[in-house]
C-alpha cells in the first residue's frame, strides 16, 4: 500500500457500466485490491450509470474502478458529467480492459485518471490505485476543513 495512506483504507469500487456481461476480469482485480488491504465495494455487471452515482455517494467511494470489454468504456464520459451534477466529480476514475488508443485519448480527455490495458501486473495496479485513493482521501480531508 502506499505510504500516503489515511488511518482507514482505501475504498474503492469497481463495477461495470453498460451492456457487457464479462466480469472475470474486474473479479480479479476486485481480488487484487481486497489482498492489498483495500475495502472493495464490487457490483455485478450491467449498472446504469444512476446506480453507480447512488453508490459512490453512498458508500464514501476513493477511487471508482470500471471494467470494460467491449465499448462501454465509452459510457465513462456520461458517468463523470453525471458525478459532476452532484459534486462527486473530483473522485479519480481508472478504466481497465480492453481500451483501444484513441478511445482512451477520449477518455483521458473526459477526467479519467488512468487505463489499466491487458497484463496490468498486480503490482501497477495496486501502487497506482492506492496512490489515487490517498489523494482523493487527501482531498476530502481538506475540503472538510473549509
Amino acid at each position: 500500500m502506499s505510504s500516503k495512506q489515511t488511518s482507514h483504507p482505501p475504498k474503492v469500487l469497481v463495477t461495470k457500466i453498460g451492456l457487457d456481461g464479462h466480469d472475470r476480469g474486474s473479479r480479479v482485480v476486485a481480488a487484487f485490491l481486497r489482498d492489498a488491504g483495500m475495502e472493495v465495494v464490487y457490483t455485478p455487471p450491467w449498472q446504469e450509470i444512476a446506480q453507480v452515482v447512488r453508490l459512490v455517494e453512498d458508500e464514501d467511494i476513493d477511487v471508482i474502478g470500471i471494467s470494460s470489454l467491449a465499448t462501454d468504456h465509452l459510457l465513462v464520459p456520461k458517468l463523470i458529467k453525471a458525478l459532476k451534477r452532484v459534486h462527486l466529480d473530483k473522485i479519480p476514475i481508472v478504466v481497465g480492459g480492453i481500451v483501444p488508443d484513441e478511445d482512451e485519448k477520449k477518455l483521458r480527455k473526459a477526467g479519467v485518471q488512468h487505463v489499466f490495458h491487458p497484463g496490468a501486473s498486480r503490482e501497477e495496479i495496486v501502487a497506482i490505485v492506492a496512490d489515487l485513493a490517498a489523494q482523493s482521501r487527501a482531498a476530502k480531508e481538506r475540503e472538510a476543513l473549509v
